[in-house]
């Protein structure tokens, strides 16, 4: 296991009306660790304030074109798992302090490049949720080891 820094930006699009859109995007730089256990390779780091999810530890499972994301910890009081593999629908619950939310995620695209000879790579994620009557986005996730 080594550690390592991770610039992590998150951007989401939603519709107002078939004219309207809102673009959120966060950008985070935090430490974090790396380690590798057969074919997969694992990302862990610790959410802050800036994600709204403070005290929440986030591990990323890659191996295969696949990611497998849990996040767990205080603010949740569970676990939340997301699976993204090109092309298919993941179904769950969004675990949120005020109880959990049907979710769909379908995943639009992955790229992975985990880590060169330097340490250094790119893990992004394009992909779409539906909660369930509530919201739906359009959402893009890169991960930059640096």
């Amino acid at each position: 296991m080594r550690d390592i820094m991770l610039k992590i930006t998150g951007k989401t699009v939603t519709h107002k009306n078939d004219e309207d859109q809102l673009e959120d995007v966060v950008e985070l730089i935090t430490e974090g660790k790396l380690y590798k256990r057969g074919r997969a390779t694992y990302v862990t780091y610790m959410e802050s304030e800036l994600s709204g999810m403070e005290g929440c530890r986030t591990s990323l499972a890659i191996c295969d074109n696949k990611v497998k994301m849990k996040r767990s910890g205080k603010p949740l009081g569970t676990t939340t798992v997301i699976e993204f593999e090109k092309g298919k629908r993941f179904e769950g619950f969004y675990d949120t302090p005020f109880g959990s939310i049907g979710m769909e995620v379908l995943t639009n695209s992955i790229s992975d490049f985990l880590p060169d000879e330097d340490g250094k790579g790119r893990l992004s994620i394009d992909y779409s949720v539906s909660l369930r009557g509530l919201a739906e986005s359009r959402n893009k996730l890169d991960i930059e080891i640096m």
